[in-house]
């Protein structure tokens, strides 16, 4: 089974080098892995081209934000399962990806999926928030249950059945994704471990106003998937009161 891992880099000088060699140290073997440039000014260009071939495909041009460049990069792959690692973000350990081949083994399972911890951005050994994200059920996803995306890895057949994220949302295009792929293929395998390390900073929490349209781009993303106006509201406040348990379990 091949895995297809997409960085997509904006300016990230200071960490993409941590974010590649975390997918390079991976014990799994059969990994390819696409990085999509939006023609960083920094120096990130020139950190990404020196890993060589180690970098299965490699794009450099400009973009119209993330959801753009994750298009371009899942248009590229050639995986049987895809799935992403920010360009500040880390996989856990050097079995991240084995677990994604385990779960993945069983040809009924769409997608798999596991916990993530919110590190501080200058010091990845400090936990903030712990996302324990437990199993998927339908009665979840109504309360605003939803996977950490970081740690999703889907069929790419099935990716193609979703469709490709909607560029108009600036923030939520990931959320609106995944209300699509567990609105018609739910069957996903939840791994229990500790998959992604996020560092805090992220364009969805960087500011209130980031935090304001956030949430506004997820009621948007819930009422265009059928859940309604009282259904997108209640799911709405569901998934917010459930960050706060996260700063518990560190």
């Amino acid at each position: 089974m091949k895995i297809t891992v997409i960085t997509a880099v904006y300016n990230s000088a200071s960490t993409i080098r941590a974010a590649l060699d975390s997918t390079l140290s991976q014990r799994y073997d059969n990994v390819e892995l696409i990085v999509v440039d939006g023609a960083s000014t920094d120096g990130t260009r020139e950190i990404i081209e020196s890993y060589g071939s180690r970098i299965h495909q490699f794009v450099s041009e400009p973009d119209n934000g993330i959801y753009d460049a994750l298009n371009k990069g899942v248009r590229m792959a050639t995986g049987d399962v895809v799935g992403f690692l920010h360009s500040d973000d880390l996989f856990a350990d050097e079995h991240c990806l084995t677990r994604v081949a385990q779960a993945m083994a069983e040809p009924s399972i769409n997608g798999c999926y596991g916990d993530l911890n919110y590190v501080r951005k200058e010091s990845t050994d400090t936990v903030i928030r712990a996302w324990r994200a437990g199993e998927f059920s339908a009665a979840k996803l109504k309360r605003g249950w939803m996977p950490p995306h970081p740690t999703l890895y889907v069929r790419r057949s099935v990716m193609s059945g979703v469709g490709e994220f909607n560029t108009s949302y600036r923030i939520a295009a990931d959320y609106d994704w995944m209300l699509r792929l567990l609105g018609r293929y739910g069957d996903l395998s939840y791994v229990p471990n500790v998959q992604v390390l996020m560092r805090l900073g992220g364009a969805s929490n960087r500011s209130v106003k980031n935090i304001v349209r956030k949430s506004r781009e997820d009621f948007r993303a819930l009422r265009q998937n059928d859940f309604g106006f009282a259904g997108a509201a209640y799911a709405l406040v569901g998934k917010n009161l459930s960050k706060l348990p996260q700063f518990l379990k560190r």
